[in-house]
């Protein structure tokens, strides 16, 4: 299965192109927060590049701006490429194929971010970013420890 969800920043507008044959297609970046912070006590991002083609691209182009919170859906994709001064070099690249975009953050932040468009949602975290808070207040009291290598499966 090849299944992507991340929750960020754009790093910029989203710029739309075309392709020779009249395709519409986005590229963008999006800054995702780390969850545990590093020895300075700071939490540093990852710069995930995304590519959206089609009614999504128009979409992403129409109602996103930099620095607007977004939750992306997709698939990872990878490639690779030689280097056009030197033939010896190949470089490989990894992106977020974009299936589904959604609004993140406050009503009048989205508001501002598209110039007043009526397409507004509020989101929440992913489902997966709530798991570590469900195992802090459980009672594991009712499971047994097993100790060595008598697994029973």
């Amino acid at each position: 299965m090849n299944k992507v969800i991340i929750m960020g920043r754009l790093t910029a507008d989203p710029e739309l192109r075309q392709t020779q044959s009249g395709i519409s297609t986005c590229r963008f970046n999006v800054a995702v927060n780390r969850r545990i912070k590093n020895e300075q006590g700071e939490y540093e991002a990852d710069f995930i590049s995304c590519q959206a083609w089609r009614q999504t691209a128009e979409f992403i182009n129409r109602n996103f701006r930099k620095g607007q919170m977004t939750a992306i859906e997709g698939t990872l994709r990878t490639g690779r490429y030689q280097d056009k001064n030197h033939s010896d070099v190949t470089h490989y690249t990894t992106d977020i194929l974009v299936e589904n975009v959604e609004f993140c953050g406050s009503k009048s932040d989205n508001q501002t971010a598209r110039n007043n468009s009526s397409e507004t949602q509020n989101c929440a975290p992913p489902q997966a970013a709530t798991t570590q808070n469900q195992y802090e207040n459980a009672n594991f009291a009712d499971f047994e420890e097993i100790l060595g290598d008598d697994a029973p499966f």
